[in-house]
């Protein structure tokens, strides 16, 4: 787990946030029975987890498409190429909202906006440095010229819950 006990309290007061004003129909789904507390949700998420994610067009059509993405600090970090056409919409337009499922097992939804960490000329974020080792340690060094193939993007979230029907089942296969 590479959360501090300060992300998780951020991350936990998140999700309590998100729930408490989520419509009357989200709330009879998701149920203290049925979600995962900040850390155990941390503990689910790691690794690589592919997300469904969520851009605008420039006409303010939606675009869906798969990332890899990486679950730190209690944020999603996900990256592509810098001439995809997600990297142009996220440039213009950093809203954005993802999704991770595992089934039935699992759903993440969040809603948030993105901040660019690696741009090619500009100031790089200060948690890039931690960010691109951990990324190196899981996809190798030389999987990618990281300087110029690769963009990558902390989603910082507005909006997040969690469904999870068998939260004892979902949470003993995380610790084996």
């Amino acid at each position: 787990m590479r959360e501090t006990p300060e992300d998780l309290k951020e991350l936990q007061a998140l999700l309590d946030a998100s729930l408490s004003r989520s419509t009357s129909h989200l709330r009879s789904i998701v149920t203290t029975e049925h979600t995962l507390t900040a850390e155990q949700l941390t503990q689910v998420l790691t690794g690589m987890c592919t997300l469904a994610l969520s851009t605008v067009t420039a006409k303010g059509e939606p675009r869906i498409s798969g990332v890899d993405g990486h679950f730190l600090h209690g944020k999603w970090h996900f990256g592509t190429a810098p001439g995809a056409a997600k990297a142009r919409h996220l440039a213009a337009r950093p809203a954005v909202s993802a999704a991770h499922m595992r089934g039935e097992d699992l759903g993440v939804f969040t809603h948030g906006t993105v901040e660019i960490l690696n741009p090619r000329h500009g100031e790089r974020d200060a948690g890039w440095p931690d960010l691109l080792a951990y990324l190196k340690s899981f996809y190798g060094d030389d999987s990618f010229d990281w300087d110029n193939d690769v963009v990558y993007y902390r989603l910082r979230p507005h909006w997040m819950t969690v469904y999870a029907p068998d939260v004892d089942k979902l949470t003993a296969a995380s610790r084996s």
